[in-house]
C-alpha cells in the first residue's frame, strides 16, 4: 500500500507530473478532474478520449436492478457510487455548464410471461431481503406509469432509485471539468508503464490494463441498439425499462431528444463486429416489451468491450510490489455508476497514502499472483487499441441478469 502523504504539489519539482492518468474514459477523466481540482500536477494519456466502453454503454445508474446474488461487496460499492451521483452530477454540469443527461424517473423492471416473472420476482426477493427499495406492481399498475408497455406483459416492479445519464455527453463534460482544473490531455498510447513518468501513475485503461498491468482483465462483448422515436418526438415512456421477454434480457433507456437506447448482448468474446442475430434477438425483445418501437428509426447498430475481471467486480488501488501504480479497472457493465465513487476513492488514496475501507474488497492482489511488479512495466496492451486476448467461441455468461 501507498506510505505517507502525497508531497505537496508547492514542492521544489516542478517539471515531473503528479499524476499520470493512463485512459481517459469517464474512470480515468473523473479522476484526473477529482486529483488536479486538489492542487495535484496531471497528465492523462489516452490517443482516443471516450472511445471505448464509455462509447456504447447505455448510462444506468442502477445499484438496485443490478443487485445480483453472491455479489453483495459489489453491490454496497455500487449503491454508496449511486449515492453520491446527485451531487456529482451537480458539480460536472456547475462546473461546465454541460447538459449529462441525467434523469431521475426511476427504473421499471418487467416480465412478458409467466415464466419471466417468476425468474424476476427470484430476483427480487432477494434484492428486498437486501433492504434495498422495490416495489412490485401488478400490470394494471405498470401501465398506469407507463402506457406504452405491450398488454402481454405479467408483472413487475418499480426500483425508483435507478437513475440514468447519458455518457456521450458525460465524458466531454468530465474532459472539459479535468482541463478546466489543470488536467493535461497527451494523445498517446501507452505501451509499457515504463513509458509514463510521474509520481503516482493510475492505470484506468479498461481492457488495456490486461497488458500494462498483467491484472486478469478480460474484454466482454456487448451489442446495442440506439433508435429514435419518428418526427423528433421524445419517447413515448420515460423510465428505464428492463425485462425478460420469452426468456431474452434487455433494456430500454429514453434520451430526452428521441433516442432510446436497447441493450445489450454479454458475450465472451473479443470482437467489436455487429451480428444480425444479436441485433434481432434485441429488437424482438424491446418490441414485444413496447410495442410502439417496431415505429421507431434504427439510427445506430455499436459492440463494445467491457473490462470484465473474474469475479464481475473493479480492482481498485495499488499493484502487489508497486505502491507507485494504482489500479482503476475492471468495471464491467458498471463503469458509469462507479465513476464518482472511483474517482473520489482513488483521488483521496493518491493524496494521503490511506486507502478507504470500501476498497478492501476489491484489492488487486485478491486474484493471487496477478498483477505483479514484473507484470506492471512490460506490458503490450495499448489504451485505445482495442481488445486484449483472443476471445472465445460466442455465448452469453450472464443471460439470466436483467443487462
Amino acid at each position: 500500500m501507498l506510505t505517507g502523504r502525497f508531497p505537496s504539489p508547492r514542492s521544489s519539482d516542478r517539471v515531473r507530473p503528479d499524476v499520470a492518468v493512463v485512459g481517459a474514459g469517464p474512470i480515468g477523466l473523473a479522476i484526473a478532474w477529482r486529483c488536479a481540482a486538489r492542487g495535484l500536477r496531471v497528465v492523462v494519456h489516452d490517443p482516443a478520449s471516450g472511445s471505448g466502453a464509455s462509447a456504447v454503454a447505455a448510462g444506468m445508474l442502477s445499484p438496485v436492478s443490478e443487485a445480483y446474488f453472491g455479489e453483495r461487496d459489489l453491490t454496497a460499492l455500487l449503491l454508496a457510487s449511486a449515492a453520491r451521483w446527485p451531487e456529482f452530477a451537480a458539480e460536472l454540469t456547475a462546473a461546465t455548464g454541460a447538459d449529462i443527461g441525467y434523469r431521475t424517473e426511476g427504473t421499471l423492471m418487467v416480465g412478458l410471461t409467466g415464466d419471466d416473472l417468476a425468474e424476476a420476482r427470484r430476483l427480487w426477493a432477494y434484492q428486498q431481503g437486501l433492504g434495498l427499495p422495490v416495489t412490485p406492481l401488478r400490470p394494471s399498475e405498470l401501465r398506469d406509469r407507463e402506457p406504452a408497455l405491450a398488454p402481454r406483459v405479467r408483472g413487475g416492479a418499480l426500483a425508483p432509485t435507478d437513475h440514468q445519464v447519458d455518457p456521450r455527453l458525460l465524458v466531454p463534460a468530465l474532459r472539459t471539468a479535468a482541463q478546466r482544473a489543470g488536467a493535461v490531455l497527451v494523445p498517446h498510447a501507452v505501451q509499457r508503464l515504463s513509458e509514463v513518468d510521474a509520481r503516482i501513475t493510475v492505470v484506468a485503461a479498461g481492457c488495456g490494463a490486461a497488458g500494462l498491468t498483467g491484472l486478469p482483465v478480460r474484454p466482454v462483448k456487448g451489442q446495442i441498439l440506439r433508435l429514435r422515436a419518428p418526427d423528433g418526438v421524445a419517447p413515448g415512456f420515460r423510465h428505464v425499462i428492463r425485462g425478460y421477454a420469452d426468456g431474452e434480457p434487455a433494456y430500454l433507456v429514453p434520451r430526452a431528444d428521441g433516442e432510446v437506447v436497447l441493450g445489450a448482448t454479454v458475450e465472451e468474446r473479443s470482437d467489436t463486429t455487429v451480428t444480425a442475430g444479436a441485433v434481432q434477438r434485441l429488437l424482438r425483445a424491446g418490441i414485444d416489451l413496447l410495442p410502439e418501437l417496431a415505429e421507431y428509426d434504427l439510427v445506430e447498430a455499436v459492440a463494445g468491450l467491457r473490462p470484465g475481471t473474474p469475479d464481475n467486480a473493479p480492482i481498485l488501488g495499488p499493484l502487489p510490489g508497486r505502491p507507485d501504480v494504482l489500479a482503476a479497472t475492471g468495471h464491467h457493465r458498471h463503469g458509469i455508476v462507479l465513476t464518482p465513487i472511483t474517482a473520489d476513492l482513488i483521488a483521496d488514496l493518491v493524496l494521503t497514502g490511506v486507502p478507504d475501507r470500501l476498497l478492501a474488497p476489491f484489492r488487486a492482489d485478491r486474484f493471487g499472483g496477478a498483477g505483479s511488479a514484473g507484470a506492471g512495466g512490460v506490458g503490450s496492451g495499448s489504451v485505445g487499441s482495442g481488445a486484449v486476448g483472443t476471445g472465445g467461441p460466442e455465448r452469453a455468461t450472464e443471460g439470466d441478469r436483467w443487462s
